[in-house]
């Protein structure tokens, strides 16, 4: 059995920049546990959620030319891909309150499943530090990362203003950034 190879960031968007299939099988092995949950926690349907995290890689083959590491790490902008494929695909259904509200057995068959093979964004702490914010920020920053809420969804469920809303999630993002480069 061969050994997987090991890239760093940078040889791996060269690669893939390249077309590289090895490079995005290694991709695909590496990251495609944590895209699968970031999916499920916005879609929490199986089989659409596999069908998202397809999408996804075929974004992520076709879009690698966009990617622009002085914006972020490859990860980051893989996350995003996978939030944004997620939202846009239960936005599609015409499902976003589908998506939302879960009856109890979808709950628990959710529980099990992520016991089993989730991993998350937790792994850089992100959880922690979003619950270390002001709770004006945690409130909005969650919903809209961790739930996939819109700023106008944010905005009617909390009652507040969207312009309100939105410098919240500014503000608050730029908290998680200083907490993050220290």
């Amino acid at each position: 059995m061969a050994a997987t190879p090991l890239y760093n960031e940078e040889e791996l968007v060269l690669l893939l920049k390249q077309q590289s299939r090895e490079a995005f099988n290694y991709l695909y092995k590496q990251y495609g546990a944590v895209l699968y949950g970031v999916i499920n926690k916005v879609v929490y349907d199986e089989h659409i959620a596999e069908d998202v995290l397809q999408d996804v890689f075929v974004k992520i083959w076709t879009n690698i030319g966009q990617y622009d590491a002085a914006k972020g790490r490859i990860y980051t902008w893989m996350i995003n891909i996978a939030r944004n494929a997620s939202i846009d695909k239960l936005r599609s259904k015409g499902e976003i309150m589908k998506g939302k509200i879960q009856t109890g057995e979808a709950v628990v068959n959710n529980l099990e499943r992520g016991m089993k093979t989730e991993q998350t964004t937790d792994t850089i702490g992100l959880r922690k530090m979003v619950a270390a914010l002001k709770p004006e920020y945690e409130t909005i920053i969650s919903l809209a990362y961790f739930k996939g809420f819109t700023l106008d969804e944010i905005s009617k469920t909390l009652g507040l203003p969207l312009g309100t809303v939105k410098t919240r999630m500014r503000s608050g993002i730029k908290q998680l950034r200083e907490v993050f480069n220290n």
